[in-house]
């Protein structure tokens, strides 16, 4: 599963959860935790988010 690391409307990187963590030096369930609706309401738009990337079907 990939995901996209935004900061605001910039994007930072795109990898797998354990490669974003790495990037920002903190853990996994960190990156995940980014992605979820609480984390949303708790933080402004300018703050780190985790977008979950779809594969695509052939």
């Amino acid at each position: 599963m990939e995901y996209a690391l935004y900061r605001g409307d910039d994007l930072l990187k795109i990898g797998t959860a354990d490669e974003l963590a790495e990037f920002k030096q903190v853990k996994r369930k960190t990156i995940l935790f980014y992605a979820t609706p609480a984390y949303r309401k708790r933080t402004s738009d300018k703050s780190l988010r985790t977008i979950r990337l779809e594969e695509e079907e052939e």
